[in-house]
Order: structure tokens, then C-alpha cells, then sequence
């Protein structure tokens, strides 16, 4: 899956104007008529929510939109170049990139057709019946078309769930995914099984939420050791974290200070919302320290569940109040995106 993309653009180049003058029977001196050139084509970039990444333009790197066509005589202004639509994902983020290499925010793409010009076409030039005047009735000079805007621009997808799921290695996160929705990640007893995000959806009836499993984190994932780094942009996006622990790990406590540590130098996730789940708690040796691992997790701020993905224990449970946080915030979000209207209510007159 291709989650980054660099590439250049190019606005459609104008048409030129035309140089030419009447020419018609019984009008002798008909004058210039030369019209104008036809602008060029912008280059825009559409959201489509049936894109799943950006590998549509893994092989593509110049985007070019169509040049405007020259103008003809009888005033005839040239055809306008047609505008080059881009797809991406729902969840693109677009950055011009400077000469310095320096990205700047261009838009964030989080809706299906939202789109941006990144690249304005060239205008057309003018005909030569623009020029003339009182003084040169009969110009024989017609302008150029200006050459389209030209960037580079690199796509950075972010992946829109409702709920993600983080761990360390070997701490059951496809296991558990594929315990609540009908995904099915690779599921192997050595660590980094899972090496891109893994989708699956989970259903209360009402709406369906997007659940995601990203690579696992460890320590140092926030300055790209592992695989985290790469895919820690999608945990952005989440509304709900679940925090999957290994009840069986003699470092459970430390594991769980090495994750949230991991989430919040990667700007600032540890503001998420979040549930933590102590997966595993049917082995053994999970049951005999399992007193000293409620201990610990008491008073933790953040809803603890103790579950087994393997065999199903309190993972419904877990899944419910999941999905509870996550439309809570759901609807916070929309709340704080809708404009904020005045009213104007005049006291009556006495």
C-alpha cells in the first residue's frame, strides 16, 4: 500500500492569439479580427472514497492538464484547455513543496469530492483585434499564452477510522481484530506480522465503525525505528485508541509506560481518547498475576478491560463501550465544525 507520493504538476499552457484580418467580399478593409487564445487547463485534486491509497499513481510522476488551443480569425477565441482531475483517498493531505524543501499545507482532503487546484493554467493570449486603436488601426502583433503554474507537491495519506488499534509485538492486535469484524490480518506467533494497516468494520446496529490495526509500536517508534514511524500518521486520524497489553508479559506495566510515552512524542496523541485492554488474561500465567495487574491499572484515568481475543472473554464488553467513546466524539467533532450563526434579538420598545 502507498500511503506517501511525491509528484509535479503543471497547469495547461494558454493558446496564443491570432493574427488576422477580414477578409470578406465587398468589405475592403475589414480590420483585424484575430481572437484570443483559450486558457489552459488547472490541475486539481479530487478526494474519491473508493480509493483505498494512493498506488493509482505509483508508476506516474508528471501530471500535465491540457494546453488551451490558439485563436482564430472572425474573433474566434481558442477552446480552453480541460482542467486534469487527480484522485486521491479520502484522508489525503496535499503539501506544496518549496525550493528550500520545505512542505506547506496546501488542504486536508477528509471528505469524498473535496477538492483543490494545485496548478492554475496559463491565460490565453490575445488576438490581434485587441491592439488596434485610433492610431494603428491594423496591428499585425497577437500575444502568446502564458505558461501554466508548475509545482512539486507530495500526498501524505492519513488513514479516517473510528477506532485504532496499537500494541507492542506479539500483543494479539490482529487477533483481536479479527475477533470483532470480518477482516483478516495475518496472524503468526513471531512479532512485526502485521507490516501495513489492516481495515474491518464493526456494525451496532445504527452505523458502521472503521476499526484499524497498525504495525506495533516499540520503543523509539516515534523517531522511526521499527515500523511505527511510518504508520503512526494513521493513529491521527482515530477517534478511540485501544491499547492492547499482553496479560502474559513480566513488563506489562513498563510496556504500557513505553506505549503511552511512544503516543504522546508523536504529536501529542496522548490527548486521544482511549480504552485499555489487558489481552491474553486466559493463559496461565496471565491468571496468577492477574490481582497484581488490576493493582496497577486501578485508578488509571481510561476505561481497563481484561479480555481474551482468542476466546472471546468480555471482548464484546470492550467493543460496546469502544464504540460509545468513539460516537461520542464523533458528534463533538461535527458539533465544532458547524459555524457558530448570530442572533440578533431586539428588547421590545417600552
Amino acid at each position: 500500500m502507498v500511503y506517501r507520493k511525491e509528484i509535479s504538476v503543471q497547469g495547461g499552457h494558454g493558446g496564443s492569439g491570432a493574427a488576422s484580418f477580414h477578409r470578406e467580399k465587398f468589405v475592403p478593409r475589414g480590420g483585424p479580427d484575430g481572437g484570443d487564445g483559450g486558457r489552459g487547463g488547472n490541475v486539481v485534486i479530487a478526494a474519491d472514497a473508493n480509493l483505498p491509497d494512493l498506488g493509482s499513481m505509483q508508476s506516474k510522476r508528471e501530471f500535465m492538464a491540457e494546453n488551451g488551443s490558439a485563436g482564430a480569425s472572425w474573433r474566434k477565441r481558442g477552446k480552453k484547455g480541460e482542467d486534469l482531475v487527480i484522485p486521491v483517498p479520502v484522508g489525503t493531505t496535499v503539501f506544496a513543496k518549496a525550493q528550500s524543501g520545505e512542505e506547506i499545507l496546501v488542504a486536508d482532503l477528509t471528505r469524498h469530492g473535496q477538492s483543490i487546484r494545485v496548478a492554475k493554467g496559463g491565460r490565453g493570449g490575445l488576438g490581434n483585434a485587441r491592439f488596434a486603436t485610433a492610431v494603428n488601426q491594423a496591428p499585425t502583433t497577437a500575444g502568446t499564452g502564458a505558461a501554466g503554474e508548475k509545482k512539486d507537491i507530495v500526498l501524505e495519506l492519513k488513514l479516517i477510522t473510528d477506532i485504532c488499534i496499537v500494541g507492542q509485538p506479539n500483543s494479539g492486535k490482529s487477533t483481536l481484530l479479527a475477533a470483532i469484524s470480518k477482516a483478516k490480518p495475518e496472524i503468526a506467533d513471531y512479532p512485526f506480522t502485521t507490516r501495513q494497516p489492516v481495515l474491518g468494520a464493526v456494525s451496532n446496529g445504527r452505523r458502521d465503525f472503521i476499526v484499524a490495526e497498525v504495525p506495533a509500536l516499540v520503543e523509539g517508534s516515534h523517531l522511526g525505528k521499527g515500523l511505527g514511524n511510518e504508520f503512526l500518521r494513521h493513529v491521527e486520524r482515530a477517534r478511540l485508541l485501544i491499547c492492547l497489553l499482553d496479560a502474559g508479559s513480566p513488563t506489562i506495566a513498563a510496556d504500557f509506560a513505553t506505549l503511552d510515552s511512544e503516543m504522546g512524542l508523536y504529536k501529542g496523541l496522548e490527548q486521544k481518547a482511549r480504552i485499555v485492554a489487558v489481552n491474553k488474561i486466559d493463559l496461565p500465567e496471565a491468571q496468577a498475576s492477574l490481582p497484581e495487574i488490576r493493582k496497577r491499572f486501578a485508578g488509571l484515568g481510561a476505561p481497563v478491560f481484561y479480555i481474551s481475543a482468542l476466546t472471546g472473554q468480555a471482548v464484546v464488553e470492550l467493543v460496546e463501550k469502544a464504540m460509545e467513546i468513539a460516537s461520542q466524539a464523533s458528534r463533538s467533532e461535527e458539533t465544532a465544525s458547524q459555524p457558530r450563526i448570530g442572533v440578533f434579538r431586539p428588547s421590545p420598545k417600552k
